[in-house]
């Protein structure tokens, strides 16, 4: 990876895709180099003219341009956002055919330029794209990576943070499993500072109580379909999810990050990319860190596996 250049290709210039793009120029100093690329080449273009002009008003100096595929083989990251959108009534599941083709015919042209840095994929359903991506590139499974429950694990530590009424930042909690319907919290991992929630929820001298837990984590699980309801999609929070993740990776942070990973017999589990906590790194993930789940979680976490081994099944 060509760590100095630090150069990002981003395929597919929608809302999610542009959203980010915004995010990265705006906090600036991650990337010295932007590519857009969608199969509306004018779109591409339009939008890098749009962020070139803002770029004064900004913390970036950097280069932005529409490119194409072959622009790829020096870059550090590729990441994937296009795709079709999320309608309102529909799973994330029921994106994955019509998505899945779209992948097809981006991701043998990236490969064929030379690319040999990091997939990053944001597009729905993000485990099971995330997993295309892994077999259709053949790249090493720590090179391919999924947002996968970055944004809900953001969602969880805002709304406990409210609840609690402390710094989100000072949460350490996790959503785990798919990005869709199946995901959960679990909530014997969560800390406030260095005390465990559970301690907190036991004592009877203040208001907290579990069922509220489980409330929070229902707001966490339906944010997505509230939001498509008013608005018709989701985008900002996402799109500031993939930022995090890019700025992880060419930073060499070595973050705690949940995104979607394939699991190599961690929680009992092998081929199957899912949203679990990772360290990343300038390679992308350096380690998946297990957590110490209690039977019930561990049940829950078995289900959101063969449900995304399913839905995986006659992709490719």
């Amino acid at each position: 990876m060509n760590t100095d250049k630090r150069k990002v290709v981003l395929i597919g210039t929608g809302m999610v895709g542009m959203s980010f793009a915004y995010a990265l120029v705006n906090q600036g100093g991650i990337c010295n180099e932007l590519v857009l690329i969608d199969v509306n080449k004018q779109k591409a273009e339009g939008e890098a003219m749009d962020l070139n002009h803002g770029l004064a008003f900004g913390k970036s100096n950097m280069k932005i341009y529409a490119g194409e595929y072959t622009d790829c083989h020096d870059a550090d990251i590729v990441v994937l956002a296009a795709g079709v959108a999320q309608k309102e009534g529909e799973t994330r599941l029921d994106l994955l055919q019509r998505n899945a083709a779209v992948f097809r015919s981006i991701i043998t042209p990236v490969v064929k330029s030379g690319f040999d840095g990091i997939f990053l994929v944001a597009t729905n359903p993000v485990d099971v794209m995330t997993r295309v991506t892994y077999e259709l590139s053949r790249f090493g499974a720590s090179r391919v990576i999924g947002t996968g429950t970055s944004l809900d694990t953001a969602r969880l530590r805002y709304l406990l943070g409210d609840y609690f009424m402390v710094d989100p930042k000072n949460i350490h909690a996790y959503v785990i499993g798919e990005h869709g319907d199946s995901e959960f919290v679990p909530v014997s991992q969560m800390m406030l500072a260095t005390k465990h929630v559970t301690e907190i929820l036991e004592d009877e001298r203040n208001g907290y109580c579990i069922e509220d837990m489980k409330k929070i984590e229902e707001q966490v699980r339906t944010a997505a379909y509230k939001i498509i309801e008013a608005k018709r999609a989701t985008y900002y929070g996402i799109g500031m999810a993939i930022t995090r993740i890019v700025k992880t990776i060419l930073g060499d942070e070595n973050s705690v990050i949940t995104v979607s990973a394939k699991l190599c017999g961690e929680y009992g589990s092998r081929n199957v990319f899912i949203g679990v906590p990772c360290i990343i790194g300038r390679n992308g993930v350096k380690e998946i860190l297990e957590l110490s789940l209690t039977e019930e979680e561990s049940k829950k976490f078995k289900e959101s596996v063969e449900i995304l081994d399913k839905g995986f099944e006659g992709v490719i």
